[in-house]
């Protein structure tokens, strides 16, 4: 893929080897001999020679121009669309994000701890300049939600977008480690990072929390994890009524045990949030991770513009026959 101009290539160069061809068929036509009669209408004899050499130069002149615009638009130019290796001192590091029912539960007003967490996590992915970011949420069950990534913007929006009751309800913490490993298992780098956020204890999954964060710690991934939630009892969702959803007073359970073992046996941290500015200062304390070279892909899309060369053909096609109409066909 050639480029023509700064930000902007062409899809299939090739064709432009056409406008060769179009300069010697100009060269054949001016040096080839002229015929005995140039004009197809009497009337136009009668106008004088003038009128018809005009005529003739324009329709040729629109001739070559439909042919170099239509060599242009075969070329298929596009501007925007490209893909760019961005090195830098950075870590592959996975978010994972609890999305049970309970992290609707309101002890970090004034917003619930979903909302606080999801707006800590988006300070903490525009703090990044090189590092290779993935999301995963999870609750009865995983799913990555954006893989790994140096493309923040996709990521902000995908945080954004996590919602309490997109997947089955539960807390899988095994089956979020193991998608998360998944994930980080062949991340360029020798830093691979894993910050794990819930509020809650292992109820769902085939997997069991301690085993997955063996297999990660053996493909040298880091835990961090972090226990969300107040002390005491908190509002917690249990349902809708006529005015939204019923809230009950239930105690905070964390398994904060199981949390401990997973950071520990994974050479990382457990933290404990226990409103949104310890959550705030436990991510900036994740940011003074050690950085290593990572190697990256930015994605594009691209902007098809071989719509304005083409534009240009049908038009000099439709002036060409307009003229060739009033004057004769081009000899």
């Amino acid at each position: 893929m050639s480029a023509f101009l700064r930000g902007y290539e062409l899809a299939s160069p090739f064709w432009l080897l056409a406008l060769p061809v179009i300069a010697w068929w100009l060269w054949w036509r001016r040096h080839r001999r002229p015929d005995a009669i140039l004009f197809s209408r009497v009337d136009l004899l009668r106008q004088g020679p003038a009128r018809g050499r005009w005529a003739a130069r324009a329709l040729l002149a629109l001739r070559v121009v439909a042919l170099v615009a239509g060599s242009l638009a075969l070329a298929r130019p596009r501007s925007g669309a490209r893909t760019e290796q961005v090195n830098g001192d950075g870590i592959s590091i996975v978010l994972v994000v609890d999305l049970s029912s309970s992290m609707l539960a309101e002890d970090f007003q004034p917003q619930n701890r979903l909302e606080v967490a999801k707006e800590k996590i988006k300070q903490f992915v525009l703090a990044r300049r090189s590092d290779a970011v993935g999301l995963v949420s999870f609750s009865g069950e995983a799913l990555t939600q954006v893989p790994l990534t140096v493309d923040y913007p996709v990521v902000l929006a995908a945080i954004d977008n996590l919602q309490s009751g997109q997947l089955e309800d539960g807390t899988a913490i095994g089956t979020a480690i193991a998608t998360a490993s998944n994930r980080l298992r062949d991340a360029p780098g020798r830093s691979k990072v894993m910050v794990l956020l819930t509020d809650g204890v292992n109820n769902r999954g085939a997997i069991d929390p301690r085993t997955a964060a063996q297999a990660a710690a053996s493909l040298g991934i880091r835990i961090y994890t972090i226990g969300v939630g107040s002390e005491g009892m908190a509002p917690v969702p249990v349902g809708r009524g006529v005015f939204g959803l019923r809230y009950e007073n239930r105690k905070v359970e964390i398994d904060e045990p199981l949390l401990t073992d997973i950071a520990h046996g994974t050479n990382g941290r457990y933290f404990r949030a226990r409103d949104g500015a310890a959550l705030q200062r436990i991510y900036e304390q994740i940011d003074q991770l050690e950085r290593v070279p990572v190697r990256s892909s930015r994605y594009v899309r691209y902007n098809e513009l071989y719509v304005y060369p083409l534009a240009l053909v049908l038009a000099a096609l439709v002036l060409e026959l307009a003229l060739a109409t009033w004057r004769g066909p081009l000899p």
